[in-house]
């Protein structure tokens, strides 16, 4: 089995279901002889840092976690049986996503925001749970990243099975709101069964200062443009141009925050905004009972956002907490969050204008 050669423990490595993967890349050793406990970390991408793992797991997604175990715990009865004693049963990427061939309908799918990070991340994941000819509508400023994202999910999954059109818009403004409801209207709804919109635009904002020095009123309304003004009229604007019909699903994602429950010190106006559309879509659920509404709360994520709050946040404490989950390896991949959030929308059974984190579910 692995884990031994020539009488000696080798290091060894465990997926996050249990089961022993290969043995752990030499610059985690060090690490691994300190453990109290097993800890998480990603699967090296393919090439040579990654030799160690057997030859069927380098296609697996990078993303895809495993576990390390304490050096002094592993035994020469170690293996898949005794290794769930050390390990809670938890699914990996692949299991958060029923294996069963489900989609969501030949679908309208917007995604805001969709040019990096957790909106490109979600873009890739729902093109492959999209039925032929359904429409993908890419948003963003940036108009050479939307072209670079398109042709990759063309290439992905071939040209004629989505359509996948680019918007360039800012939706801090009146205009870029406008132009890409007008471009959604251009889309041959009759025969879609599902519109899907994903509210993803966001910024961070000024992080390095405090409440009170926040004196100018354009400056918060500037900010509050984009997060809550932005996001209530566009999620209108869809909602009144694909109205309700028999036979249309229609479901709108607020990818929320912590931030929209509990106060995080320099970060008023990120917090401020996120608890507004929280209630600006619990609203929606009152009003609309026949539109599916959900808050995604994606859980700390390895992004250029993350990488500001390290740098720029106003609140020591609050800094160093983001600094010792990075350098602990704690950050969510923007993938293993995105599958959580697709299996609640396949599932569909999750109670609308509902507020859910990663790690509740």
């Amino acid at each position: 089995m692995l884990g031994f050669r020539r009488g000696c423990f080798e290091k060894v490595c465990v997926s996050s279901h249990g089961t022993i993967r290969g043995r752990v890349p030499r610059g985690l050793w060090k690490e691994q002889e300190q453990l109290e406990t097993p800890v998480k970390r990603q699967l090296p991408p393919p090439g040579p840092s990654s030799t160690f793992l057997p030859p069927h797991t380098h296609t697996l997604d990078p993303s895809h976690t495993f576990w390390i175990v304490p050096f002094k715990k592993i035994s020469p009865s170690f293996d898949s049986q005794t290794s769930q004693a050390f390990f809670p049963k938890r699914p990996i990427m692949e299991d958060l996503i029923s294996r069963e061939p489900r989609d969501l309908g030949r679908a309208l799918c917007i995604i805001t925001g969709a040019s990096k990070g957790y909106g490109r991340a979600l873009a890739f994941q729902l093109s492959c749970r999209l039925k032929p000819r359904s429409v993908l509508v890419l948003v963003a400023r940036s108009t050479a990243q939307l072209n670079e994202l398109k042709e990759d999910i063309v290439s992905l999954c071939g040209q004629n099975k989505l359509d996948v059109r680019c918007v360039q818009a800012d939706l801090e403004e009146t205009e870029g709101v406008e132009k890409t409801v007008q471009a959604l209207k251009e889309t041959n709804s009759t025969e879609m069964d599902h519109v899907l919109l994903i509210n993803n635009a966001a910024s961070l904002g000024d992080v390095s200062r405090f409440a009170q020095s926040f004196t100018d009123p354009a400056e918060v309304n500037r900010y509050l443009s984009l997060n809550v003004s932005g996001a209530l009229s566009l999620t209108a604007g869809v909602l009144q141009a694909f109205p309700r019909r028999l036979g249309l699903r229609r479901t709108v994602v607020n990818i929320s925050s912590l931030c929209a429950l509990k106060p995080f010190p320099s970060w008023v106006l990120y917090c401020t905004g996120k608890a507004a559309r929280d209630m600006m879509f619990r609203v929606l659920a009152e009003e609309e009972p026949d539109v599916r509404v959900l808050s995604y709360a994606p859980g700390p994520l390895d992004t250029d956002m993350q990488l500001q709050a390290r740098r720029f946040s106003g609140d020591l404490n609050l800094r160093r907490s983001f600094c010792s989950m990075f350098s602990e390896h704690q950050l969510l991949s923007c993938e293993e969050s995105g599958s959580k959030l697709i299996k609640l929308l396949l599932d569909n059974n999750f109670p609308s204008g509902a507020h859910l984190d990663f790690y509740e579910l």
